[in-house]
């Protein structure tokens, strides 16, 4: 009777034994042995040309003196295949190859196009000469020793010599061939598996990317993500402060409809400005993604000048603010003035959102320069807020993400025992992106 944890101990014994059969003769074991052999063939043209050139320097005959003759043509032929492999383009070859050698995991890490610099050839130059080393031993013991352990397999009783030795020592003739062509063939297996699996470990390590490379890497991922967060606030702060206005007015027109048609009516037109607006705005961000030279320096759109209008617009939603607006702000460069608007109207988009019931004391809003710096102030009481959305909290981030693009600072908090709440931005107006 197998108890439970017999059962469990033969489980995992045959696990092991699929996993070994599979690190031997598994496709990515089989997948390896090719890439030797190919290894091998590469090698050949350099070790034929060493064994010219070394045969002519030493004419000696005798079978130790040819074998001598092979071993120092293979150690003349592995200098001349690094100097070949530093063409760049040897390592966009030799990557594409590799990949058959490692796990998926690991295969990510290895390069597939040119070598652009010298760090990059010599440690390509590294695996070319490791890929045809492993090669020649793997393709020679391939060549060589797999049809002589066939031969041994099935003429046991082909080598006279070998019959007569292992007979006078009591052992039937016919076993030892089999036996030893057996180990011969495994040798061949478990080294082909062997050099393979050293070479799937050093491929990320001789075909990955240099330190300079993993560095141009992140500096464009970097870009790249500055660029898609900059999308993000755009399309955060414009068409968010329009959707927040459009709801709020939809729902003060809903209400008043049938006592108060008028003030419907003008909700309603509202609603096709900010719409009309939230469109045009739009087109502007998504141009963004359709310049072919990926540049980054931000939409067309609403600069401080347009401050009164954003302020008019905010009225109709019954938004009351309390503005201090400093002569001159239409002469900030275009780019810093875009920003700060940004900013603005992102404030006063939290305070609509979070403002307290109509009639409440208005918020305060105080933009105006001093001392080379931009300043602006935005306080609110805090009263009962509308029902916030899911998926909030994004807005203050990206004020403060703007303030940084601009080397500038924010604060944002509770003040006056709780009862207010404060937002404060200042940026100096020669601040470069």
């Amino acid at each position: 009777m197998i108890t439970g944890a017999g059962r469990e101990s033969e489980g995992s014994g045959g696990g092991a034994l699929r996993r070994a059969a599979g690190a031997l003769l598994g496709r990515r074991a089989r997948l390896r042995w090719v890439h030797l052999v190919l290894g091998g063939a590469l090698l050949m043209p350099y070790w034929m040309l060493s064994t010219v050139a070394l045969g002519a320097l030493d004419p000696r005959k005798g079978s130790l003196a040819q074998v001598l003759l092979y071993f120092a043509a293979l150690g003349a032929s592995l200098p001349m295949a690094a100097v070949t492999a530093l063409v760049p383009t040897v390592r966009a070859l030799e990557g594409a190859a590799a990949l058959a050698l490692c796990a998926p995991r690991r295969a990510a890490e290895v390069v597939t196009g040119p070598a652009r610099s010298w760090a990059a050839r010599r440690r390509t130059a590294g695996w070319f000469v490791l890929h045809l080393l492993f090669g020649g031993v793997v393709s020679g013991m391939t060549l060589a020793g797999a049809p002589f352990a066939v031969v041994l397999i099935l003429r046991p009783t082909g080598f006279e010599e070998m019959v007569r030795f292992w007979e006078e020592r009591g052992v039937p003739g016919w076993l030892p061939g089999p036996v030893l062509g057996v180990a011969l063939l495994a040798l061949i297996v478990g080294t082909s598996a062997g050099l393979g699996a050293l070479l799937a470990r050093w491929a990320p390590v001789l075909l990955g990317p240099t330190p300079d490379e993993r560095l141009a890497t992140a500096e464009r991922r970097a870009v790249v993500l500055a660029q898609r967060n900059r999308l993000a606030r755009e399309l955060h702060d414009s068409v968010g402060h329009a959707l927040s206005a459009v709801g709020i007015q939809a729902s003060a027109a809903a209400r008043v409809l049938r006592t108060d048609p008028e003030f419907a009516a003008q909700a309603l037109a509202a609603i096709e400005e900010t719409a009309r607006g939230a469109v045009a705005e739009l087109d502007a961000v998504l141009g963004l993604l359709r310049e072919e030279d990926g540049d980054a320096a931000g939409p067309a759109g609403p600069t401080l000048a347009g401050l009164e209008d954003l302020l008019r617009q905010l009225a109709r939603t019954g938004l009351a603010v309390d503005a201090e607006l400093a002569p001159g702000l239409d002469r900030l460069p275009a780019a810093f003035s875009r920003e700060a608007y940004r900013i603005v109207q992102e404030g006063l988009t939290n305070v609509l959102r979070h403002a307290g019931p109509a009639g409440s004391e208005p918020a305060r809003l105080r933009v105006a320069p001093a001392g080379g710096r931009l300043e602006i102030e935005l306080t609110n009481p805090l009263g009962r807020s509308r029902p916030s959305r899911p998926g909030g909290g994004r807005g203050l981030r990206g004020i403060g993400e703007r303030a940084a693009a601009l080397r500038g600072g924010c604060e944002a908090g509770p003040v006056d025992d709780g009862t207010t709440w404060r937002l404060a931005v200042w940026l100096p107006v020669g601040g470069e992106r």
